[in-house]
């Protein structure tokens, strides 16, 4: 059995962690629209649909944009 080597040696993919970071997004907003679904209009929000990049590159947002 191979184990990763210690020291900082990880690797982080940014589009992987912000795909990740909007689909949580989604099940946040899809928990708390009370059993209906989501509109196409409020995935669009969730997922910042049209908005421009934030400058700094990352996919920003402080969480909680959830759309009802």
């Amino acid at each position: 059995m191979r184990v990763a080597p210690g020291g900082g040696t990880a690797v982080q993919d940014h589009v992987a962690l912000a795909e990740i970071e909007l689909c949580g997004e989604l099940i946040i907003a899809a928990s708390a629209a009370g059993g209906e679904r989501l509109s196409m209009e409020s995935i669009d929000l969730v997922l910042r649909v049209g908005e421009e990049p934030e400058a700094g590159g990352g996919p920003g947002g402080s969480g909680g944009s959830g759309a009802q």
